[in-house]
């Protein structure tokens, strides 16, 4: 179980990432991924590299001339940790699901070359892409069987991820760090990568499903309809990636207004002041303060409309204070103090809004900024087919200077394609049931019953993966 999509297509996606993080991150100057093939063979193979040059206008692109995860790559049993062999990233990436980092190449543990060749590689961080095993096999067949580690105990036993593919960055000496920000950056594009090609196999499988509906004939519509049933369930994830991805244009559109207009971020103040306060409390009610602790840090990760995000603070995070406060009784300073903080929270929800913060910045034309902001800020629990139409044309105008925001576009492009795909199949599925419900005889056909504007009728799935800790 794996992405099996077509190699351009593939190919494409990759070199798209690998721009957008050279382009983006100052200090990179290399980028390579490798596609992870399905268990148990975990084949890692490099898909293509690219090299920017000195003044960051032009990539080069094309694989190494010798390197053991050109095509056909290199299997999970020749790469995997094993006394007596040299330690590999890529091995820890696959196995541990998680990042690592070499900012000290010279007394890297898990470089080939240097334990082999005696020369260090470049300072560089690889990041696995994680998708959830349930979105790659909604059909729910029996789970495949995952390789096994030397001591013969299978991985990714306790996980609902499979990788995917790897990314590697290879930066400048001296300008990367485990935990860095350009590893948060990489980190965050490797679960748009993963959308990117969980759309693409999402799009060819219902491809696939429709030449397959329109070659068999009455004797298999059962198979069929079953089949289109699963993949219409799953196609609520259209509308969570979309708003996945709205999540994070607000991120980078506030990010842009800090920059751009030397603000501090309100929202990581206020739970930092949070959790100070909870660090100078007493040992009373341990639990209840590592529990706020653990919801205050969890808020941080979260991008919800400020509407959703005022009601989460309100139902975890008050919530939890009130319950800490009836259990460890504090001075009317502190409680004065902690409410005050949360107030500047739930403040700090609406700065990429705020009509006194977004009149100063005078890169858009105010009525292109008003509806900039309406869109991204607009709350809906329903997939909006006119609302992603123009967001897309908003994301189109040049005047808008976010760093993804062509990458965002061509996704948004692809997720409405994907959509409308899926009303297409939707309305073959009524067919398909109509015609067995009168025995396979096409006259009188009862009337398939008009449907309201198609993709409201998907519903939201789960989140997306959660990246896990860097090394």
């Amino acid at each position: 179980m794996s992405i099996a999509i077509e190699r351009a297509t593939l190919k494409r996606a990759c070199m798209e990432m690998i721009e957008t993080i050279l382009y983006c991150l100052p200090n990179a100057f290399k980028g390579t991924i490798y596609q992870i093939g399905k268990p148990p063979q975990l084949r890692a193979e490099r898909v293509t590299s690219g090299v920017i040059d000195a003044e960051k206008k032009r990539i080069s692109w094309g694989l190494p001339a010798r390197s053991d995860y050109n095509p056909p790559g290199k299997a999970w049993l020749s790469y995997r940790d094993e006394p007596k062999r040299p330690l590999e990233a890529m091995a820890w990436c696959v196995e541990k699901q998680r990042s690592w980092t070499a900012e000290d190449p010279r007394h890297d543990e898990r470089s080939v070359r240097l334990h082999v060749d005696g020369q260090h590689e470049d300072y560089n961080h690889m990041e696995p892409v994680l998708v959830r095993e349930a979105d790659l096999n909604p059909s729910g067949q029996p789970p495949p069987e995952y390789p096994r580690r030397y001591d013969g105990t299978a991985i990714w036993q306790d996980t609902e991820y499979l990788v995917v593919a790897v990314i590697k960055i290879h930066f400048r000496p001296d300008t990367i760090r485990i935990g860095g920000p350009e590893t948060r950056v990489i980190k965050r594009l490797s679960r748009s990568l993963g959308t990117e090609l969980l759309s693409y196999q999402l799009r060819q499988d219902s491809m696939h499903a429709m030449q397959k509906l329109a070659k068999d004939r009455l004797s298999s519509c059962n198979v069929l309809a079953d089949s289109l049933r699963n993949a219409i369930t799953k196609s609520g994830l259209i509308f969570s990636l979309v708003k996945k991805e709205m999540a994070y244009l607000r991120d980078e559109w506030e990010q842009v207004l800090r920059d751009e207009l030397h603000e501090r971020d309100g929202k990581k103040e206020a739970i930092g002041a949070l959790n100070d306060i909870l660090g100078s409390m007493k040992d009373e009610a341990n639990s209840l303060r590592k529990d706020l602790a653990r919801v205050q840090d969890r808020f941080l990760e979260l991008s919800l409309p400020p509407e959703k995000a005022t009601n989460w603070i309100e139902k975890q995070i008050k919530t939890r204070w009130h319950v800490l406060l009836q259990k460890s009784p504090q001075d009317d300073r502190i409680v004065e103090s902690i409410w005050q903080r949360v107030d500047e929270l739930i403040e700090s929800l609406h700065f990429g809004q705020a009509s006194n913060i977004i009149g100063r910045y005078s890169k858009i034309p105010e009525d292109e900024k008003a509806e900039w902001v309406n869109l991204i800020y607009k709350n809906t629990d329903r997939f909006d087919a006119a609302v992603l139409e123009r967001l897309i044309k908003m994301l189109a105008n040049p005047n808008l200077e976010l760093p993804s925001r062509r990458r965002s576009r061509e996704t948004l492009t692809q997720l409405k394609a994907l959509a409308e795909t899926m009303n297409q199949l939707e309305e073959n599925t009524n067919c398909v049931l109509s015609e067995m419900l009168n025995g396979g005889n096409g006259a009188g056909l009862p009337s398939i019953p008009e449907k309201k504007s198609k993709p409201e009728t998907l519903t939201a799935l789960s989140n997306a993966p959660t990246a896990l800790p860097s090394r």
